[in-house]
């Protein structure tokens, strides 16, 4: 069974749009209406994520980043958390298939260490994966607040990020956890310099999950533009979607 990808055929610049774990392509719609007029958008439901649920394909960055070109064509790909570490192994896999790399608060690195105090607590990592396996829908929920901490309306957010949580289903528990090890293991830091497209590095100031001096130094890194959209919490694009737009609008720009 192949990945399931929404097509929104509208405008001139094709581009890959990959969700954070646990959601599903649905929880971008702000960003992709607001790029539609200029994007023809290929809005992916991760492995074992929403409509992908029963896919069979893995979550591991070069697999899944594989699966989705197989799927896709050569496109600017922009990922938010999960999907950014997602898109930035395709950009660093097939630089002629991911023409140029956004990523919206998200990190080649999530957890912290010694040697990169800009992570996550590795403890928190951990908590999640047991915590799934005893309290699935409590788990999800708790993410979700982290998702939301930080936003001008966390509330709202939060009632947001519920409703539309499972609206393409539930994810499937393996993936789920297979999502928690991917980021308690994956360390990307080294190959920054080695990204040879455009890219684009997004952060909330608000964010508790993905620091934005993480984002700031993997922009420096690999000669990509850095944008600290104030006020905003983990999941920008939904209560500052122009600004994440405006944001992205040197990739839109010059995109070959």
């Amino acid at each position: 069974m192949s990945l399931y990808i929404e097509q929104r055929r509208t405008g001139p610049v094709p581009m890959v749009v990959l969700h954070g774990w646990a959601m599903h392509g649905g929880i971008m719609s702000p960003l992709v209406e607001a790029l539609e007029s200029r994007c023809t958008l290929y809005v992916v439901d991760l492995p074992g994520h929403g409509y992908s649920r029963d896919c069979g394909i893995s979550l591991e960055p070069s697999a899944c980043a594989a699966a989705i070109r197989a799927q896709t064509p050569p496109a600017l790909w922009l990922g938010w958390s999960l999907g950014g570490l997602i898109a930035l192994t395709g950009a660093l896999d097939d630089p002629q298939h991911v023409r140029s790399l956004a990523v919206v608060c998200g990190t080649p690195k999530f957890a912290r260490d010694a040697g990169w105090p800009y992570g996550s607590d590795g403890k928190l990592v951990r908590q999640l994966a047991d915590d799934l396996e005893t309290d699935y829908k409590g788990t999800i929920d708790r993410f979700l607040a982290l998702e939301a901490m930080g936003s001008p309306d966390p509330r709202a957010e939060l009632r947001h990020l519920r409703e539309i949580a499972f609206a393409h289903g539930e994810p499937d528990m393996r993936v789920l956890q297979e999502g928690i090890h991917i980021l308690d293991d994956t360390d990307r830091r080294a190959a920054l310099p080695d990204v040879r497209v455009r890219s684009a590095w997004v952060a909330g100031s608000r964010d508790r999950l993905v620091h934005p001096d993480a984002m700031r130094w993997s922009a420096t890194q690999c000669g990509g533009t850095f944008t600290q959209i104030e006020h905003a919490g983990h999941a920008p694009f939904l209560g500052h979607t122009d600004a994440v737009v405006q944001a992205l609008a040197p990739l839109l720009d010059s995109y070959r």
